[in-house]
């Protein structure tokens, strides 16, 4: 089959689609035949270091839609022909590939009506902002929430998803991305390059805070969070812990909550492996009535995307990029 191969760490900008194996499921897997396959930052990123277990050359690629291929042995639930999505564990090869495996408890079947690159853009930042919203907070006690990067993948489902709840839902972007973040369901989006981002939450909240933040962007950025936040706040963080350190205790009493999908597929809780199928599920389905953006804003081939990867990290992508290989 042919695959974008990554030939060793840090080359994620010069891999080339060339031939390798095809890989063949075991006992309770699935070989997917890629249709499509999204781009996330976390490529790039594990990528830069490689992962321990990672041999060489490795196939990237965590986003998958497609078609089933074959059926591991024990596997119920699933047939060849069968359309599906799901997210991929990093620590194995992934989908940018002809030919992709994955655990068949993991997956979600697509529906016809949606296609394989809408599906591909779901989810790794869908499910990310959806264990966020309804796995981490307690949405029932949830008035405000600070989304930050509202224009971008994490950000943009977790401001759809937080609006749907019934939510005020503030966002950060970029002043050219304002109007795009309202679309997605933002009631406020404060220019974080040119405004006092804590001096207008506090103004838009009457000096209260929000109740919970969702950070995907930096440690320091949601460091720079928590003096947001209301008593009994709530933050969830993606993308590096904040420096507990800078809020007293027993002032705030401030709640922390870590989203890392991976830790689920690394892990032998299968419970936490089979959410995933669940989640896709209920995104597929608010996708399918029309209550949900896939955010889908280019389709790309696979040769096109070492060039995409690295606009992604240059963090000024909006919405989601998807290659198309059917």
């Amino acid at each position: 089959m042919k695959a974008l191969l990554l030939k060793d760490k840090g080359l994620w900008k010069d891999m080339k689609l060339e031939e390798t194996e095809k890989p063949a499921p075991g006992n309770g897997e699935l070989l997917v035949e890629v249709h499509a396959v999204g781009l996330n930052p976390v490529d790039y990123k594990t990528a830069t270091n490689g992962m321990p277990n990672w041999t060489y050359p490795h196939i990237l690629g965590l986003d998958v839609a497609g078609v089933v291929a074959e059926v591991g042995d024990g596997v119920t639930g699933w047939k060849r022909g069968d359309r599906i999505v799901y997210h991929g564990d990093f620590s194995k090869k992934g989908g940018y590939a002809e030919f992709a495996l994955i655990t068949a408890h993991t997956a979600s079947k697509l529906p016809d009506s949606i296609s394989f690159e809408e599906a591909a853009a779901l989810p790794t930042a869908g499910y990310t902002a959806y264990q966020a919203l309804h796995r981490k907070l307690p949405l029932d006690q949830i008035d405000t929430i600070l989304i930050h990067g509202g224009a971008g993948g994490v950000g943009g489902f977790g401001v759809q998803l937080a609006k749907l709840a019934g939510k005020t839902v503030i966002s950060t972007a970029s002043s050219h991305n304002h109007e795009y973040v309202k679309s997605l369901g933002a009631d406020y989006v404060i220019d974080y390059r040119e405004e006092n981002v804590k001096e207008r939450v506090m103004g838009i909240t009457d000096g209260r805070g929000v109740d919970a933040v969702i950070d995907a962007v930096s440690r320091q950025s949601a460091t720079d969070a928590l003096d947001m936040l209301a008593y009994m706040g709530h933050i969830v963080y993606i993308a590096g812990a904040p420096d507990f350190t800078v809020i007293k205790p027993f002032t705030k009493v401030v709640s922390y909550h870590e989203i890392a999908l991976a830790a689920a597929h690394q892990s032998d809780d299968v419970q936490a492996q089979k959410d995933f199928a669940v989640i896709g599920d209920h995104m597929l389905s608010l996708l399918a009535k029309g209550k949900l953006d896939a955010m889908l804003k280019e389709v790309i081939s696979l040769e096109e995307v070492p060039d995409a990867l690295n606009r992604l990290s240059e963090r000024h992508v909006k919405g989601k990029i998807v290659a198309k290989l059917k």
